[in-house]
């Protein structure tokens, strides 16, 4: 697991990154409430930025495909 960030309209959400491969990731967050479907992935350790599109959620976990 990584730690990352969601952002969008200049908020900052920080989320855990429970899987990742080449096209998309499944994150974990407090709450996907007031998460856009589109927004900017941050992963610090591996210095990325990655266009998001989600195209599931739960209670707990989104997932999205990367732009």
């Amino acid at each position: 697991m990584k730690s990352g960030s969601i952002e969008f309209n200049g908020r900052t959400i920080a989320c855990l990154i429970r899987k990742q491969s080449d096209t998309g990731a499944s994150l974990e967050v407090a709450s996907p409430l007031g998460i856009p479907a589109q927004f900017t992935l941050l992963i610090g350790a591996d210095r990325l930025r990655h266009g998001c599109t989600v195209i599931w959620r739960t209670e707990r976990l989104i997932g999205v495909k990367f732009h």
